[in-house]
């Protein structure tokens, strides 16, 4: 594609959802619960978009269809049982929601501070966040590099790509904070799944219909409608890529604080219904996706660069190809801004608030501000790097969250969880993660989240055994999360 066609459109993009996000502000966002979670009032059609923008990112369009392409038809039980995961909202859901109303949390980081009286375990959790998040920013940044690349033919380079999404990233999160970003994310989502659903639709038509699509799946000599197929499927694989997946909503900071966001437990409870309906459809059309770039390339250069070369192909008009390039590009850009901010509120409220225990809202809210760019400049830095798959790479950012997993648990169902079992498990089975990332060690065949989520239940359940802790505030914790905050609330609890 021309790169002045390219360049028009993210030109075209980047005003409308400056209008988008600036229209957005309703005054001054002068604290954290306004900035970090838009006041705590968001719809429930809003949150559903923009959930859906923020989960449904560059791993989709960009990093699923590359796993299709490389290991067929069984990259699409993976993103299913994510799916299937998503159904932990049931129970978490409307705990988080109460707990967030009565004890006013920010972060999930802050709320684990409370529940197990510590703020050592906020400012450690938050760190550990820090730590596998900022990777999983650079995914999205390489996103946008690797399709306006592959769009161009590399005209417009790798790096101007993401210099230009880390650029959009820092400008919709200083706006006015999530509500800017929320709005901005709604608009996008429309045009993800309505450009990417006519893209399906031309390419399946291309290659003959539905019958004729799936007929020449089924003669591929790798097999890619079996598991394992080509052997990229293995047992060992698929559980290392789907266990950080399946807790994904609990284990992912910037997923679980946007549950603090919606008015009431029902639209709370919208927000659920619009996000798995998306993220149900979404999922069919990049897997689709993956399978058509199978039939149409028999050998790329980069399974990631499926969706850019099939975008490019004479098969997708180029006013629709920029349209999906657009949307993709949105979507990447709405999970940086989601992820930076949630990293900047936990540093400002747990990890400084933790050094400084008298800072207020307006310097909580002050270095909160000062961090985005910061995080920015470290998910760039870390996207230059170009690392593996963008699917892989992004289970691997999460399989490291995995460890947080048995604290938020133990929160809302174990009195007896400790501050020190929660510091001991996160550490160390952090730093396990971290060792077997680095090294590309997978013991005894399985993956460094099988190893990481093992050791962190053995540790946070041992250690906190082994000590004490105040049961009045767990006591109280766990009976508030469980009860609905006012009588007029209990209508509102079907999702538990």
């Amino acid at each position: 594609m021309d790169p002045l066609w390219i360049w028009t459109g993210v030109a075209i993009y980047v005003v409308i959802a400056l209008v988008a996000a600036f229209v957005s502000r309703a005054g001054k966002a002068a604290s954290m619960s306004d900035y970090f979670l838009g006041g705590r009032r968001m719809g429930g059609l809003v949150s559903a978009m923009s959930y859906s923008a923020t989960t449904y990112s560059a791993f989709m369009m960009i990093g699923l269809a590359g796993l299709t392409y490389a290991g067929g038809v069984g990259a699409l039980g993976f993103e299913l049982l994510y799916l299937c995961g998503v159904v932990l909202i049931v129970i978490f859901g409307p705990r988080f929601w109460r707990v967030g109303k009565k004890y006013g949390f920010v972060t999930p980081t802050e709320m684990l501070a409370h529940r197990y009286s510590s703020r050592s375990v906020g400012a450690t959790t938050a760190l550990a966040s820090c730590v596998f998040l900022i990777p999983y920013a650079a995914v999205q940044l390489a996103g946008v590099g690797y399709l306006l690349s592959g769009l161009s033919g590399g005209a417009v380079t790798f790096t101007a790509g993401t210099v230009l999404a880390t650029a959009l990233a820092i400008v919709f999160a200083m706006v006015a904070g999530l509500r800017s970003v929320a709005w901005t994310d709604a608009l996008q989502s429309i045009v993800m799944v309505v450009s990417a659903s006519l893209v399906v639709v031309l390419v399946v038509a291309h290659l003959g219909g539905l019958g004729s699509f799936f007929d020449a799946l089924a003669a591929e000599p790798d097999g890619v409608l079996t598991v394992p197929g080509n052997g990229y499927f293995t047992f060992s694989t698929f559980i290392g890529l789907t266990l950080p997946w399946v807790f994904f909503m609990i284990s992912n900071p910037q997923v679980s604080q946007r549950l603090y966001t919606p008015g009431s437990i029902r639209e709370l409870r919208r927000m659920m219904l619009g996000f798995m309906a998306f993220g149900l459809i979404y999922t069919m059309i990049s897997v689709v996706w993956g399978l058509s770039a199978i039939l149409q390339f028999d050998e790329l250069e980069s399974a990631d660069q499926a969706t850019p070369t099939l975008l490019a192909s004479d098969v997708v008009p180029s006013p629709l190809a920029l349209i999906v390039m657009i949307g993709i590009m949105a979507a990447a850009v709405s999970t940086i801004d989601s992820i930076m901010l949630t990293l900047s509120s936990m540093v400002s409220r747990d990890v400084y608030r933790a050094a400084r225990p008298g800072a207020g809202e307006r310097g909580q809210l002050l270095i909160g501000k000062l961090t985005l760019p910061v995080i920015a400049g470290l998910a760039f830095w870390f996207a230059q790097l170009q690392l593996d798959l963008i699917a892989v790479l992004s289970v691997s950012a999460s399989a490291g969250l995995l460890v947080l997993v048995p604290p938020i648990i133990g929160a809302f169902f174990w009195k007896r969880g400790t501050a020190a079992g929660v510091l001991v498990s996160v550490v160390a089975a952090g730093a396990l993660v971290l060792v077997l990332e680095y090294t590309q060690t997978a013991l005894l065949g399985q993956g460094s989240g099988v190893w990481g989520l093992g050791a962190a239940v053995v540790l946070y359940v041992g250690v906190s055994l082994l000590t004490s802790a105040p049961k009045q505030r767990a006591a109280e914790f766990i009976g508030t999360s469980s009860k609905p905050r006012r009588p007029r609330d209990r209508a509102e609890t079907s999702l538990t």
